[in-house]
């Protein structure tokens, strides 16, 4: 992943609001991270997406920053070798554990992250075509979220741990 075009990105993409890529001076910030538990049985916490990181070097942390406030964070999953069981297609980005801290959740900021993720993909992906992600059928709020950012459900089910899983894709072209 090409930091620096990610990194300049960032820096322009909406007032106050930067996404970037993990580092260590981010941990801190995320052990304060507040999800309730409603919301974590959906996804990831933050650490977790840190620990799963330090195993396997396709999965890539992000961060999501407000001035100087993290309030979410997610993964990119961009391994090539077919290890993505959502998707035969090479050239696809999963987006996994999409999160954003309670306390700064109903203000449109989810949405802001997600209308501004695929150029930012582009940028640092160009041999990316697609974004796929995973969503629980039951995760009514993050569904409608997903579809109102531009995401599209094909139809597509995975039979998660939890139940069954809708997956969603976004053209990048």
């Amino acid at each position: 992943m090409d930091l620096s075009k990610c990194e300049k990105w960032g820096a322009n993409m909406l007032t106050g609001l930067t996404i970037r890529p993990f580092i260590e001076n981010d941990y801190e910030a995320l052990s304060n991270y507040c999800l309730p538990i409603e919301q974590a049985i959906y996804t990831s916490l933050p650490l977790k997406v840190i620990e799963d990181f330090r195993k396997d070097k396709y999965n890539l942390p992000m961060v999501i920053y407000l001035d100087e406030d993290l309030i979410g964070c997610f993964a990119l999953y961009t391994d090539k070798a077919g290890k993505n069981q959502y998707t035969s297609n090479e050239n696809a980005v999963l987006l996994k554990s999409f999160s954003l801290d309670l306390r700064h959740q109903k203000k449109g900021l989810a949405f802001k992250t997600l209308k501004v993720l695929p150029e930012m993909i582009k940028l640092s992906h160009p041999d990316k075509n697609e974004i796929i992600l995973t969503v629980h059928h039951s995760n009514v709020p993050a569904i409608n979220l997903y579809k109102k950012a531009g995401f599209v459900d094909k139809g597509y089910r995975f039979k998660g741990e939890e139940g069954e899983e809708f997956i969603f894709h976004f053209a990048l072209d």
